[in-house]
């Protein structure tokens, strides 16, 4: 019902007002259009006659499940929040009221109250089955471009090993797996054997990449990217058609698997999002309550979303945060619960795949043996300050060049892009072991402890371990340790340029990894220096009592987990569902308040510098029509200087009474309105209702096929009674799909007061009254552009259909 380009129409009177009384009928008897757009008979002239079982109001006999279920919103839309809420509650009050007449009835109503419960036990019994699978997928390919297992080619590396007669699993030495080097004859360090394998990995890279953006711009264009930023757009209730279709599922879950793989930096968590409520869509439509009705529908998604990052790191109750905290605009507490029930099923679905090869569900476990000290909370929060300027920094970087694509040449070509991407991003990261390896694997091993087991230049510490129980006694870093330092360095530098670049190419790409790998080596080149530094100055008093026994009691791996956890923030800025996710994905329970204090600082600096996380920028940036709840608008504007039409401007508008369906027509053809308000007259413009374009187009259409004597002569009414004597052709009578309590406020309302019904309400239009008469309207969009002024920025940058 929003009004729509009224500007780039001309705004004429319409014609036509006709006056009835004085007409009479011939036979007193008429046929109605109704609310469903079906007919029925009776005595026009008796407004208290029953008019058949479809033509109702909200307090008529309810007799039809279908009740105000007229089609759907067009492509680009926002949808009526109040009026979808409206429309459930009539059809559930039918259902209850029919529920003793018979067992089918009974059934129905028992069916209609546990459809939530089951519509969010599949979502998160398929999305655990796809993620699994997905997981499965990734670590076959990524090893796929090392080598192949020439016993069982479907095989990982793991796997293959398992399958030999070795007794323990040793990723250097594996008698199974061949690499690529090897499965032609060459082997050893040379250079010969290194330039194959640095051949094979470019090759595999830019194949499935290439191949990622070819499946992504043929099939399914929306399948592309993390997802997120659309997903809470569509969330506070706009309309993008396709997004979460089959489609887009399918290819966005082919497509996560060949992305990762391809060495791109890049994350499978945010696009698991997306799959989630792809298929808490799909599945929405088994189960009409939610299919059929928009606003229900956004709660199968709110609890999908939840799924997506339960399946993502094995993290459900963050899951559920995540959802409330970040993408959700509608969270009652009935979608809590569901979204909980649906991550609980979710998680035991991976765990029963189990696709990270180990007896935990989480993606990264790790256990530390030594508690946290009081004077690490210093570079704690210090790595809080580094997340927050690192993920300003990233964002500003992002959109800057996410703008240029969008509006340079360089976007027509997006297979080029990714090719192009993808080559520089294969050719710098292999030479570097940090950067060649899977980031998931990175990240676990800068989480990681050292202990005897390792044998990795990080842990090239001048001890020596008399069993694999003994403590682990503190000891100068060895030269292992300062070329791994400076490797992560280059790494670091790496990771965080080409991600820039990365996020937002034509392939499914999420941000949670890259992110969680550029803090996890900062935290970890932060704690080893601070190890370092407890053990060539344990006399300090800082250190005194704690580090004097000769034990190691700093964990370079906590602040590699600290690190993480600062710089996503600093991108996403996110914080108590950050902090839950953080502690489920490594079972780091009791290092809660370091990740507290972190988060904190680095939401506090990057607020600093500016108040949008990455998506929340980029949903700025593809001008979607999102009102922020957690934003505030403190002008001092009032409703008459929002609302439209403007000082001697006109607005188009029916008379309840005294338009022909000729006038009604030619309406309806000469705008795209998408609802007109109906006054009493012309002359005295009293506000009487509203009603929708669709409702009335479809309610014409129907009179048409079903109602003898229509024609363009006919009256169009929106009252409850025909005036009588008449005379003529029969009335159309449109009463029953007229909104009579629509939103209204007053020309002197304050635009915060509008602001706060717009989000709070979900409303996509308000009507502007002063002492009763219609004086103009306020949609949604005119709410966006008025802030996008107030805020000094474009105002037709908001896409609107």
């Amino acid at each position: 019902m929003t009004l729509q380009d009224r500007t780039a129409i001309p705004m004429i009177p319409l014609s036509g007002q006709r006056n009835n009384a004085g007409m009479a009928s011939s036979d007193g008897n008429r046929t109605n259009v109704n609310m469903e757009g079906g007919t029925s008979g009776g005595n026009m002239g008796d407004s208290s006659m029953p008019i058949g079982n479809n033509d109702l109001t909200i307090n008529d006999d309810i007799s039809s499940p279908d009740l105000m279920c007229f089609g759907h919103y067009e492509d680009f839309h926002t949808i009526d929040w109040q009026r979808d809420v409206a429309r459930d509650r009539m059809r559930h009050r039918l259902l209850e009221k029919n529920r003793g007449r018979s067992l089918l009835d009974w059934l129905k109503s028992n069916h209609d109250a546990g459809s939530g419960w089951l519509c969010v036990f599949l979502v998160g019994l398929f999305a655990g089955t796809v993620a699994g699978t997905i997981d499965i997928g990734v670590r076959w390919m990524t090893d796929l471009k090392f080598g192949v297992c020439p016993e069982a080619f479907w095989f990982n590396r793991e796997q293959c090993c398992w399958s030999s007669n070795e007794t323990f699993y040793d990723h250097d030495n594996c008698s199974n797996w061949f690499t690529w080097p090897e499965l032609f004859g060459f082997y050893g360090d040379k250079a010969g054997p290194y330039i194959i394998s640095y051949f094979f990995y470019i090759i595999w890279s830019l194949l499935f990449a290439t191949l990622t953006a070819s499946l992504v711009m043929m099939f399914a264009p929306y399948a592309c990217a993390s997802g997120i930023p659309e997903i809470k757009t569509i969330l506070s209730g706009f309309i993008i058609r396709g997004y979460l279709g089959k489609w887009t599922l399918l290819i966005k879950s082919i497509g996560m698997i060949m992305a990762v793989s391809s060495g791109l930096s890049l994350g499978k968590e945010g696009p698991l999002v997306h799959v989630a409520c792809c298929i808490g869509n799909v599945l929405s439509y088994l189960f009409p309550k939610y299919g059929r009705n928009e606003a229900k529908k956004r709660e199968i998604l709110s609890a999908s979303a939840a799924v997506g990052v339960s399946v993502a790191f094995g993290a459900p109750i963050g899951g559920v945060l995540f959802s409330l905290e970040e993408v959700s605009y509608y969270f009652p507490l009935k979608t809590l619960w569901r979204s909980f029930f649906a991550a609980l099923v979710a998680a035991f679905v991976v765990r029963s795949i189990n696709p990270f090869g180990n007896e935990h569900s989480v993606l990264f476990y790790v256990e530390y043996s030594k508690p946290w000290i009081f004077i690490e909370l210093v570079p704690f929060i210090l790595l809080g300050v580094i997340g927050g300027l690192i993920g300003m920094a990233f964002i500003r970087a992002n959109i800057w060049w996410c703008g240029f694509r969008k509006s340079s040449r360089l976007g027509q070509y997006p297979r080029l892009e990714v090719a192009v991407v993808t080559l520089i991003t294969a050719l710098l990261a292999y030479p570097n072991p940090y950067t060649r390896m899977d980031t998931s694997n990175l990240i676990y091993m800068l989480f990681s402890q050292c202990g005897a087991a390792n044998n990795d230049a990080l842990c090239d510490y001048q001890r020596n371990f008399t069993n694999v129980n003994s403590a682990i006694e503190t000891a100068a870093a060895g030269p292992g340790v300062l070329k791994a330092i400076w490797l992560l360095a280059l790494a670091l530098i790496f990771k965080l340029t080409i991600t820039v670049f990365t996020f937002g190419i034509k392939v499914p790409c999420g941000l949670f990894i890259p992110s969680l790998a550029t803090g996890a080596i900062v935290g970890r080149i932060v704690g080893i220096a601070m190890e370092q530094l407890a053990y060539h100055y344990p006399e300090w008093p800082v250190f005194a009592g704690e580090c004097s026994t000769g034990d190691n009691c700093i964990t370079p791996g906590l602040y590699a987990m600290v690190g993480a956890a600062a710089v996503l923030g600093g991108v996403t800025r996110m914080t108590v569902s950050l902090v839950v996710i953080m502690f489920e994905l490594t079972g780091g329970v009791r290092y809660i308040v370091p990740l507290m204090a972190a988060v904190m600082a680095s939401k506090w600096v990057g607020d600093a510098f500016g108040r949008m996380g990455i998506y929340d920028a980029h949903i700025t940036l593809n001008g979607y029509p999102f009102l922020d709840p957690r934003e505030e608008f403190t002008h001092t504007t009032l409703a008459q200087d929002v609302m439209q039409p403007r000082k001697n401007g006109s607005l188009y508008v029916l008379t309840q009474d005294s338009l022909t369906l000729a006038d009604v027509e030619q309406l309806l053809t000469e705008t795209r309105h998408n609802g007109f308000p109906v006054v009493v007259s012309h002359q005295s413009q009293y506000l009487v209702g509203l009603v929708a374009r669709r409702d009335m187009a479809m309610a014409i259409s129907q009179a048409k096929k079903t109602v003898e004597g229509i024609s363009r002569e006919s009256i169009v009414l929106f009252t409850p009674s025909v005036p009588s004597p008449w005379l003529g052709p029969p009335p159309l009578r449109l009463h029953r799909i007229l909104d009579l309590a629509p939103p209204t406020i007053t020309d002197q309302t304050p635009m915060e007061t509008v602001v706060d019904m717009f989000r709070k309400l979900g409303l996509r239009q308000t009507l502007v009254t002063h002492n009763g008469r219609l004086l103009g309207i306020i949609t949604r969009k005119d709410v966006l552009r008025h802030i996008k002024v107030m805020s000094n920025e474009d105002p037709d940058s908001v896409l609107f259909n």
